[in-house]
This record gives C-alpha cells, structure tokens and sequence, in this order.
C-alpha cells in the first residue's frame, strides 16, 4: 500500500476560528475539508493508474481518521483482489515462485517445482498523482471549510493564495 502525508502549514485567522467554534462542530468541518482534499488526490489517482483488468482503479480509496484533535485522510491503493498495488508502484526485483510442498505451478500446462520471475519494473502512479494534485486538493479544502462555515453563518475572509512551496 503506498500512501504520502502532506502537512498544511499557515491559516492562523482560521485557526482562531475554529478555536472559537465547538469542537464536534470544528472536528466535523476539518474531517469534510481534508476528506474533499483527498478527493481530488483520489481521482487523479484513479486517472494514473494502469489499467489490466479495472481492479486496482476501483480499489482506490480515502480513508480519514480523528485522534487527539488530529485529523488525518489517507488515499490507499489495493485490497484482497488488487493485493499488487505497492509492486505496481515500486516494482519488482526478479526471483524465485516456488510451489508449495507437494504442488506445482502450472505455466503453460506444464508443472514446475520453481520458477525464476524477471520482475517487473516500477510504475508510479501514487507520488506522481499526490505531486499533481496538490493545488487543486488545497483549495478543495479550502473551499470545503468556507462553504460549512458560511452554511453555519459564519462570515469567512477571502481566501489566501497557497504557496505550493511551503
């Protein structure tokens, strides 16, 4: 599974804010806001990764967690059908499949003990989505924050251009 952690720096007037703010209502605006942010790394990995059969693309997805009064989202790659993910990703070195005590592996019709794989070599799809879509997910959170706080009535400031540097 590859996963990449970004820390947003800055915002301290939204900061305050939030501060100002209950704390189930800010824990329920930052967790939509970093979950619209992953959103958008979501689908431009979804965009990037190689296609075979579909099932490493449907097996994209978010997952957000909240401890100690951080919130954290997640975009992960693979599950039980597409277990390959992290070998799409980063490829493989070549080596030996060996046949479990009293099988055999079947290539070709034909049984052998061991086979000798070449690898594969690495297809990033993760780091160069994350690298693309940083912008667009900022501003995604950005956006999500001011839109559930004006839906909450609160006046929001204009948004403050992102330096994608810091």
């Amino acid at each position: 599974m590859s996963t990449t952690d970004t820390t947003i720096s800055g915002g301290r007037e939204l900061d305050d804010l939030l501060k100002t703010l209950p704390v189930k209502m800010e824990k329920n605006i930052m967790r939509a806001a970093i979950r619209a942010g992953a959103a958008v790394m979501r689908e431009e990995v979804r965009e990037r990764v190689p296609r075979k059969s579909g099932a490493l693309a449907k097996s994209v997805r978010i997952t957000t967690k909240a401890k100690k009064g951080e919130i954290t989202a997640s975009v992960k790659a693979g599950n039980r059908t597409a277990f390959y993910a992290q070998m799409v990703e980063f490829g493989t070195r070549p080596h030996i499949i060996k046949a479990k005590a009293g099988g055999a592996l079947d290539v070709s019709g034909n049984p052998f003990r061991e086979v000798q794989h070449p690898g594969i070599r690495a297809r990033p799809f993760m780091r160069p989505a994350a690298e693309a879509a940083f912008v667009k997910s900022i501003d995604a959170v950005k956006a999500k924050v001011r839109e559930r706080l004006t839906n909450a009535g609160i006046n929001t400031p204009a948004p403050v251009p992102v330096d994608p540097q810091e």
